[in-house]
């Protein structure tokens, strides 16, 4: 594929400019101001985690069933439902902004539209929930819409879409690695009818967010030694170590998606977990048991059994565009509480601007040129599909949450002890940023992917040269 120019990554078309513009105002008046009133909402709050009112028999200790009545304490940051949020989703919708991330809803923007919007939602940590975009949501609709049946659809993907429901998708053990999908054990065994979980998954986002995430998306492996796994072997591509599989030819246990309503007996969240200290309430990260957890097979299953590997591919291609635009919205707003740090404060008699010129020059080098790689990845899949652009999508996996550390550690460093304190959003946007290194594959993995594809692309064209010579 041709590169395309900077004027083809711009925004094009009225409508995707009028969003674009509209979406701007909102986010930097209404989230801005927003931002701040929820935080102080929360910060009012006990960080207790509730439990039940009931024990669940046999439970590990300190867990809850999230399938049994909440405690009828008052609310804690994990089931208040701020009232600030609420009216700002109602404006999202009131002003069209509601869904921008979907191909079939809304404006039905493009990945190169929605990338430009992306960036600003990620320049204030409420403005994506605000639209209906915050992530794992738009992953777990785009799977329903893609491979749900019906049924599926109409039970999970309307009221999500609506907003009225919120979603967790459930991979990561914590016992695995599972930056190597095929490590994901957690059991799903078929008895008549059903499916009966059997394991424990962490870094589960969303599922502490008690009142309103209802359902989740699992991938475990099925249990059956009369299932060969044929129709769901992985490519080469799809691969996260050297070893592509088991001594018989195969992988014996296959994986496989599966929805699993929140409301399930021996469905039991642990724990909540933090990152750097941040709870991330309500929305949270859990660590979840399934204990003998049951559910229907023809209410569960996503598209068939394992194939698991086909749902995850073509679900984080478009999120990882996601992704890495916040991360540059991220970016762009740390390096401005960056410049106006260094713009109104002075040592050795000139302003600290001054004194971090080659530091701000970098940055806006950095900035540039992450945007730039995104946007043409963005423009591949529009072109040609996820799977045509995967090593671009592999590149900004890598290049744009380290630029994003970059970006706010300087920030974080111009501002001295402030820029560690809870007085600015710094130190909150750096445990973000970091932990996008890891999210959606460690960088590891993609450097992994990228490099053996660029060894093969050289062999290739290393061979035609040759072969041309004869």
């Amino acid at each position: 594929m041709e590169l395309p120019s900077a004027a083809d990554l711009r925004l094009h078309r009225p409508l995707a400019i009028d969003i674009y513009r509209k979406l701007k105002t909102f986010v930097e008046t209404e989230c801005a101001i927003a931002e701040v009133a929820i935080a102080s909402e929360f910060a009012a709050l006990p960080a207790e985690f509730p439990r039940t009112q009931e024990r669940v028999v046999g439970a590990v200790e300190d867990s809850f069933s999230t399938s049994s009545t909440l405690s009828t304490k008052p609310a804690s940051r994990w089931t208040f439902l701020s009232p600030t949020m609420q009216r700002l989703r109602q404006r999202g919708k009131e002003l069209g902004l509601w869904n921008l991330w979907s191909p079939t809803e809304g404006p039905r923007l493009t990945n190169l539209e929605y990338a430009h919007c992306a960036e600003l939602l990620g320049r204030y940590m409420c403005a994506s929930e605000a639209c209906n975009c915050a992530a794992p949501d738009t992953g777990n609709m785009e799977v329903l819409a893609m491979y749900g049946s019906e049924a599926q659809k109409k039970r999970w993907l309307a009221p999500l879409l609506s907003g009225d429901i919120r979603s967790v998708f459930f991979m990561t053990e914590p016992q695995r690695a599972c930056s190597d999908a095929r490590n994901v054990q957690l059991k799903i065994c078929r008895e008549g009818d059903y499916y009966v979980l059997n394991g424990r998954k962490w870094w589960s986002s969303g599922v502490c967010d008690l009142s309103r995430c209802k359902v989740g998306i699992l991938m475990g492996q099925i249990e059956d030694e009369s299932y060969d796994g044929s129709s769901g072997q992985m490519t080469e591509r799809e691969m996260t170590s050297s070893e592509q599989k088991t001594s018989a030819g195969r992988p014996k246990k296959k994986q496989t998606m599966i929805l699993v309503p929140m409301n399930t007996n021996g469905v039991h969240v642990v724990r909540p977990l933090t990152v750097f200290g941040y709870d991330d309430a309500p929305h949270g990260h859990g660590e979840v048991e399934f204990r003998d957890a049951r559910v229907r097979i023809a209410d569960a299953l996503l598209l068939g059994e394992g194939r698991g590997f086909e749902i995850a591919q073509g679900r984080l291609g478009p999120g990882r565009i996601h992704h890495c635009m916040r991360c540059i919205g991220m970016a762009e707003r740390a390096y401005a509480l960056m410049l106006d740090r260094g713009l109104s404060r002075q040592a050795f008699g000139r302003r600290l601007a001054e004194l971090n010129v080659a530091t701000i020059a970098q940055l806006r080098i950095q900035i540039e040129a992450a945007r730039l790689l995104v946007l043409q990845a963005a423009a591949r899949i529009d072109a040609e599909g996820a799977k045509s652009a995967f090593k671009e999508i592999a590149m900004i996996k890598v290049l744009v949450p380290r630029m994003t550390c970059d970006a706010v550690d300087a920030a974080i460093q111009l501002h001295g002890g402030a820029g560690v304190s809870a007085d600015t959003p710094l130190a909150r946007m750096y445990a973000i940023a970091r932990t996008m290194r890891i999210v959606d594959g460690p960088d590891e993995v993609h450097l992994m992917s990228i490099g053996r594809m660029e060894i093969k692309r050289h062999a290739l064209s290393s061979s035609l040269a040759s072969s041309s010579k004869l």
